[in-house]
């Protein structure tokens, strides 16, 4: 098994359409979609989902009215100011306290000095995650809550259940859209995989990012390959792309030309190189050659799949 994960050093490159075109072209891989703060891989792809699972990271202080007797203990030992006291009588004291969820950090501290044990301490549920169906093949993707955290937890979750489906339908390759930057979702995408293809666009923006998304493969001991997306717009910084990417031993697999039909793709809920024959499609297809020759030289031992029990939500 060999995983591939498409990244680059910030959003909006073109790694989901590249990824969704290797998809198409491949047929036989397991699909991951790792960005979870901001998935969009389900928009070109259509899945249909046929698993779905609560995401837990961390827990949340609840205080529960009719135990607590207002001593108020809590209040004074939560440093982020999430307790108030102005919950609802309980009989016995005219006034409880109250946890602010969106100021608990979760620590637990009031939960250990409640003499009352009137403080529930309950798992937070932060999103899902699906296993589906589509045209080209499974996808393992998530959708991740409005503000929710431990999103690189999440993206660890996705891809060991990815591996799980690989060996289960017997697919040889894991495709994974990256997420942006070099963050923990970041670094949660790069652990342990076989090959990152970076997809950087020629801007001054796009070649930092670069050198900072390679620096981070390469402390993580990830092999790297560049494609350029929309190389013709700016010839010199694509140039300075690839001598950066030689500098660092990686391989220049291709240059991708701006092309509307990407654009058009997109609109009709089709990868590139199924709603196009256009540079750009020809272009990506000659990438996804130059990959799998790439991958043909990761050397065996180097792929050390990782599982987990999965056991479905309460």
């Amino acid at each position: 098994m060999k995983e591939l994960v498409v990244i680059s050093g910030k959003g909006g490159t073109g790694k989901t359409s590249v990824i969704a075109s290797f998809a198409a072209l491949s047929r036989q891989a397991v699909l991951v979609d790792c960005d979870v703060d901001a998935a969009d891989l389900h928009l070109v792809l259509e899945p249909r989902t046929v698993r779905r699972e609560d995401f837990s990271a961390g827990s949340q202080a609840r205080i529960k009215p009719g135990h607590c007797t207002a001593c108020g203990k809590c209040e004074e030992l939560c440093r982020f100011d999430a307790i108030y006291f102005d919950g609802p009588g309980n009989g016995q004291v005219p006034k409880t306290f109250r946890v602010d969820p969106i100021a608990c950090e979760g620590c637990g501290v009031c939960v250990d000095y409640c003499a009352e044990d009137a403080i529930a301490f309950e798992p937070v549920v932060c999103g899902q995650w699906f296993i589906s169906e589509t045209r080209c093949g499974p996808l393992v993707h998530a959708r991740l809550g409005i503000a929710a955290e431990n999103s690189g937890k999440l993206v660890t979750q996705l891809r060991r259940t990815a591996q799980q489906v690989a060996v289960e339908q017997r697919r040889e390759l894991i495709l994974c859209d990256g997420s942006p930057g070099i963050g923990c979702p970041v670094i949660a995408s790069l652990t342990g995989a076989s090959l990152a293809l970076f997809i950087v666009e020629p801007t001054a923006s796009g070649q930092h990012d670069f050198v900072r998304v390679a620096e981070l493969a390469s402390q993580l001991g990830v092999p790297g390959i560049l494609a350029v997306n929309k190389a013709d717009l700016n010839e010199e910084v694509t140039r300075s792309l690839e001598r950066l990417a030689a500098q660092r031993g990686m391989s220049v697999v291709g240059r991708i030309p701006y092309d509307r039909a990407v654009t058009h793709a997109q609109i009709a809920r089709q990868s590139v190189v199924e709603a196009s024959d256009g540079p750009a499609a020809r272009a990506i297809r000659n990438v996804w050659s130059a990959v799998v020759a790439q991958l043909e030289l990761v050397p065996t031992a180097a792929i050390r799949p990782v599982f987990v029990e999965i056991t479905p939500s309460e």
